[in-house]
């Protein structure tokens, strides 16, 4: 029997997304409403107008959006909020500009090992809200939200303290050397002018991986069942804590991953020492809820976040502040969060929540199992 297809996650996206670009054109009428209808219009076609440095714009914004994206969603999935990506995010940034500039002999290997470096501090840091959640019953958004400054506060005290990373003149860390940068695949050729590198590549396999274990295999669906219910879950002899933990660690590693790839990527990104926390991995958060938490669903919600970013850069020329952007990927993000609370209220209070299926179906296969077991002892 052929699983249904449910479209309405689908429909609310787009719905959230043209009630934000509504708001947003109202904002503009009221700001400025000569240049209202120019605006707009350099917001909707800004990135493709500049031809494919737009473009790669475009794509170059995109990534970290994606990764953070599947690192928010991939934790939502399993029954977890992961909103200590901020902080994971700076953990691989700290990592991959430790290995890029203290290892100059590991030659074109130098930007690979930078990254694995930045996705094991990312992991690690994810790790202890998963341990403190799993072992101790701590609640992940506390622990994640103390993590982030934790490790705002370590990283500034770290690259400041240090010769061979701190640069005292600019008040950051110092340049990538360019046998630590990513290389760009030709993508600088193609989208000539842009700052896009292979990160965007690394972006989608990320994306495609992390489809393929939450929907083709038996760890993934370990992990989605946990969240789902931990009870049923329990009594099915899934191992609770250890799925937990497993689930913050992956969705950290993923941040650490976003976080080496930006500092590794040549475009004059550092580490700069000052009490602020990157907004990348909230922005995870926008991009994991307007996907619906699916990974390939976040590929294309991060793209599109992305070319509003893109777009937004050009509206200046209209004397509109940029920031109007962030407004209407505010609307975009509430509406989406409404969908949501909307279709839960409604699984809840449905005949036959998914909950309850869940729970009689990992009860009978109990029983199954049980019978077996009598009959070959007797």
């Amino acid at each position: 029997m052929k699983r249904k297809l449910d479209i309405a996650p689908f429909v609310s996206s787009i719905v959230a997304i043209l009630c934000g670009l509504i708001i947003g054109f109202i904002i503009l009428l009221i700001s400025n409403n000569k240049e209202a209808v120019p605006g707009f219009a350099t917001i909707l076609s800004g990135p493709v107008a500049h031809g494919m440095k737009g473009i790669g714009q475009v794509f170059y914004y995109a990534t970290p959006l994606i990764l953070c994206g599947l690192s928010v969603g991939f934790a939502f999935k399993t029954g977890l909020f992961n909103i200590g990506g901020s902080g994971q995010f700076l953990m691989g940034a700290f990592g991959g500009v430790l290995v890029g500039l203290t290892m100059d002999n590991l030659g074109p290997m130098q930007w690979v090992v930078a990254l694995l470096f930045a996705t094991l501090l990312g992991a690690l840091w994810g790790a202890i809200p998963g341990i403190l959640k799993a072992y101790f019953n701590v609640n992940e958004v506390i622990t994640c939200i103390m993590l982030n400054y934790i490790a705002l506060f370590w990283v500034n005290m770290t690259v400041k303290g240090s010769d061979v990373l701190f640069n005292t003149l600019r008040n950051e860390s110092k340049d990538i050397p360019k046998v630590s940068t990513i290389p760009k695949l030709g993508l600088d050729v193609i989208f000539d002018g842009s700052s896009v590198n292979s990160g965007i590549i690394i972006a989608i396999v990320a994306a495609i991986v992390l489809y393929i274990v939450l929907e083709k295999t038996t760890f993934g669906y370990e992990l989605k069942a946990c969240g789902f219910n931990k009870v049923a879950s329990k009594y099915a002899g899934i191992n609770e804590n250890r799925s937990i933990v497993m689930s913050m660690l992956i969705a950290g590693a993923i941040c650490g991953l976003a976080g080496g790839i930006m500092l590794l990527s040549g475009t004059g990104r550092h580490i700069e020492v000052k009490d602020v926390i990157p907004n990348e991995g909230f922005n995870g958060i926008s991009v994991a809820l307007l996907g619906i938490s699916n990974p390939i669903g976040i590929i294309f919600s991060g793209l599109f976040i992305a070319y509003l970013t893109a777009g937004g850069f050009y509206l200046q020329l209209f004397h509109f502040s940029k920031e109007i952007i962030d407004i209407i990927i505010a609307v975009i993000i509430y509406f989406s969060a409404f969908a949501l609370i909307i279709k839960m209220l409604m699984s809840k209070f449905s005949k036959k929540p998914p909950e309850r299926e869940l729970i009689a179906a990992q009860k009978a296969l109990h029983d199954v199992e049980m019978k077996d077991k009598k009959e070959k002892e007797v």
